[in-house]
């Protein structure tokens, strides 16, 4: 059982909060007592019954929370694109395969855990998966991150994702419907496929084009708040931000280009973006040689990217909250990069690396609905926690390998991952 029992102090190193404005502190010690932060305290007055762990001055921050994953898919390229209705029909073909389908996603889950991901945020999966391994990682069953889960996502005929890890709905009564469906598995959030992708799109210009029509959005929106659920939706165009703001849709996930009115309802919903320049910047950016992307593609997502970056900036210049994800699962886009994401955000969106570490942990956790209970180094917080060895302030890639990862009190040293060599040389072009 992947659970902590006993009460322990770290010691010797240098604390970093969480908090927007976080600054490098010394002399603390943070007490740990099972799954929680007890105190931080000066060192020299660490509480007795505390084992001492000496972290010979490495830095301490909250573990990561990842808000858009898709547990199914490793990231690894292809160089032919498959079929995922054919793939989802294969892996739910009976009880043996469903078996091994859902060991493959706890292994990912896995890595998001050693690559200092404490809380996963699922958009989009595979039958029921994310909840069966939400409740096994709860039970302290397997060693994986807290999981947010959506299970599978509602598209239309044609839509993204449609028949994969997405219903189809023919009618703004059947999207209701869905809703109801999927949230009898007791989800954490409804996810909404309301644009075409990358992908989909056929000709240059029309990443994103409106699947799903406004009426399906808003009566599927209804449903899933009348169930007391926010709606995550996955929007590549204009056109597509403006029908799920004015239909209820809670969070924007990825983004494109904005205007005045777009964020204003953004403000008038209390709405928020996740921003995802991962999977856009292979697309946008890699020669097509390394990417096998078509012509189409690559300026497609030339077009999403450029999106996405120009809405994060709006919206952070009009104090309309950004939260971070890597869309993980799209071809180079692992479940061990979450630092790449902080990295770009920095890079493309001008935030500084403190403000990209407090999206990503703390404003995070409170987009999440999970403010109270992670995301910060605080007392009575769970202890969410990573350890590494070069200052992150001063330069992300400090996350890139850890020197421990801490979920909810249980301790793992020295975390290791196997790693795609190819994505690895690829990926650190654009550091």
């Amino acid at each position: 059982m992947y659970h902590n029992d006993k009460k322990y102090a770290l010691t010797n190193c240098v604390l970093l909060d969480g908090s927007e404005h976080m600054e490098p502190q010394t002399g603390k010690a943070v007490c740990i007592d099972g799954e929680k932060i007890n105190e931080i305290v000066d060192a020299q007055h660490t509480p007795a019954g505390y084992e001492a762990v000496d972290l010979g001055g490495k830095y301490v921050l909250p573990g990561l929370i990842n808000m858009h994953v898709h547990l199914p898919a490793s990231g690894k390229p292809k160089k032919k694109a498959s079929d995922p209705k054919k793939l989802v029909k294969l892996i739910t073909f009976c009880a043996l395969t469903n078996r091994i389908g859902v060991s493959m996603c706890e292994g990912y889950a896995k890595t998001e855990l050693l690559s200092g991901v404490t809380t996963i945020r699922t958009v989009g999966g595979v039958a029921d998966y994310d909840t069966k391994i939400r409740d096994l990682a709860a039970a302290g069953k397997i060693l994986a991150p807290r999981v947010l889960a959506s299970n599978m996502a509602v598209s239309v005929p044609g839509g993204h994702m449609a028949g994969s890890l997405a219903y189809e709905a023919h009618s703004a009564e059947e999207a209701a419907a869905l809703v109801e469906k999927i949230a009898a598995e007791k989800p954490d959030l409804i996810k909404l496929m309301i644009t075409g992708g990358v992908l989909d799109a056929e000709v240059v210009g029309e990443p994103g084009v409106l699947r799903m029509q406004p009426e399906l959005v808003k009566a599927a929106c209804d449903k899933a708040h009348s169930l007391g659920m926010i709606v995550a939706a996955h929007v590549e165009s204009p056109e597509g931000v403006m029908v799920a703001l004015q239909n209820g849709v809670d969070s924007i996930e990825h983004g494109a280009q904005p205007n005045d009115e777009m964020i204003a309802l953004f403000k008038q919903r209390k709405a928020f973006q996740i921003s995802t320049i991962s999977p856009a910047l292979p697309y946008a950016l890699f020669d097509r040689s390394i990417s096998h992307a078509t012509y189409e593609q690559q300026e497609n997502g030339k077009i999403v990217f450029d999106g996405i970056v120009a809405l994060a900036k709006a919206n952070l210049a009009a104090g309309v909250p950004v939260g971070l994800g890597t869309d993980v699962g799209c071809p180079y886009i692992t479940h061990y990069d979450m630092w790449r994401e902080l990295h770009y955000f920095v890079k493309y969106c001008g935030v500084t690396p403190a403000f990209a570490l407090y999206s990503a942990t703390k404003l995070n956790a409170r987009l999440a609905g999970i403010g109270d209970l992670t995301g910060s180094i605080e007392a009575d917080k769970q202890a969410d926690l990573i350890v590494c060895s070069g200052n992150p302030l001063q330069n992300l890639s400090a996350l890139r390998e850890l020197d421990m990862v801490v979920k909810g009190g249980y301790r793992i040293d020295k975390p290791q991952i196997k790693k795609m060599d190819e994505v690895e040389r690829e990926l650190d072009k654009f550091l």
